[in-house]
Formats: structure tokens, C-alpha cells, sequence
């Protein structure tokens, strides 16, 4: 959720993400926080809301470390002194087939928690990616992914995230899912993330 600083602060746009590490880092997609990313002004801000272990909500400041528009992704990191937080369990999707079950967890049009069930309807999708590059190996899902539902993830049915909701086809004119929706694979998170955590910027950029 980006907010302005002043009183007159206004919601510009709301996502999902999920809990990374016991440090605070959160994933999400690029596109959930491109304006706090681009932003010059130093006027965005970014509130993320979330339970901790005891299951107590809070929300904390989310301060954008790194992103990678190539492949939808970025991380950013809220101060979680004096709440315990428990990490998603991370999968793989390599090993994935069609027909199998998945379910996405988000806040779709600003509904908390939302779980929306399915399957597996393909695999190694290409969908295009912000910067206007292909981003391959795409998880093509018929469970739910709605306007919010963006940067959280998907599971299977062992609760490991297996990838990060990302995209959707709509049905014209009503915006709303056509069962068409699309995640980005868990393998190609791994290997993002912790250069994003890091360095702030994906591997492909340092050299």
C-alpha cells in the first residue's frame, strides 16, 4: 500500500507478498511497488500489514532493497523488533506436473487472506515481464488471481510456495479473472532473491 506522507495521504495502489526470512524481508512483484522503486520525491511510502508468529497483527514500514522488473520481483524489508515472524516454507517447481492442485493467497480488491483453490493448467508459459522482456518458465494456473492477489504466493497442497502470483488474463470489460493466471516459478525466485537482498540489484546487472 503506497501513502503519502503529508495528511492528505491517499492509497495508490495495494498488493500481496509473503514473509521471506525471520529478518523482515518480504517479496513481492515489482509491479505492487514500482512507483515506491521509481519514486524521487521521497513522498511514497509503503505500509506493510502482516501476523506474526502468535498470531497478532501489525503493520510496519516497508523499505524497498531491491528489484529486478525483469522478472517481476522485489524485496523489501519492515523492522520486526519485538514480534516473531515465521517464514514461508519455500518448494520447488521443477518438479511440478499439470492437473495437480495449487492454491494463491492474497488480498484481492483489498479482502485479507484470501484463499482461492485450483490446479496446475501449465507449465513453462511465457508472459511478458515489466521492462517489456519475456519472462519464461511461467505457472499457469485456473485458481483465482485478482486486482491484489499480485505478489502472493502460491502454494501446493504440502503449504510450500511453488511461486509468485504475478499476472492474469481478464474477461473484457469486468476486469475480473478469466482463469487464465499466471505465477512466476519458485526456482527462478531462488535464484533472484538472495542477490536482491544483497546487492539490491539481480546478477545480471553487476557485471
Amino acid at each position: 500500500m503506497m501513502l503519502n506522507e503529508d495528511a492528505y495521504a491517499k492509497v495508490e495502489g495495494t498488493g500481496s507478498g509473503f514473509i521471506w526470512d525471520q529478518f523482515g524481508h518480504i517479496v513481492t512483484n515489482y509491479h505492487v511497488v514500482a512507483k515506491l522503486a521509481t519514486d524521487t520525491s521521497g513522498l511514497q511510502r509503503c505500509k506493510v500489514f502482516l501476523v506474526d508468529a502468535k498470531g497478532n497483527s501489525f503493520f510496519s514500514e516497508g523499505k524497498i532493497i531491491g528489484f529486478d522488473p525483469a522478472y517481476d520481483l522485489a524485496v523489501l524489508k519492515i523492522d520486526v523488533d519485538g514480534h516473531e515472524i515465521r517464514p514461508v516454507v519455500v518448494g520447488q517447481s521443477k518438479n511440478l506436473h499439470v492437473g495437480q492442485s495449487c492454491f494463491a493467497i492474497g488480498n484481492p480488491y483489498g479482502y485479507e487472506n484470501t484463499l482461492t483453490t485450483g490446479v496446475v493448467s501449465g507449465l513453462g508459459r511465457e508472459i511478458p515481464s515489466p521492462n517489456g522482456r519475456a519472462i519464461q518458465g511461467a505457472i499457469q494456473t485456473d485458481a483465482d488471481i485478482n486486482a491484489g492477489n499480485s505478489g502472493g504466493p502460491l502454494i501446493d497442497s504440502y503449504g510450500h510456495v511453488i511461486g509468485v502470483n504475478t499476472a492474469t488474463f481478464t474477461r473484457k470489460g469486468s476486469g475480473m479473472s478469466s482463469g487464465v493466471n499466471f505465477a512466476i516459478p519458485m526456482d527462478t525466485v531462488m535464484r533472484t532473491v538472495p542477490y536482491l537482498i544483497v546487492y539490491g540489484t539481480p546478477y545480471s546487472n553487476r557485471f
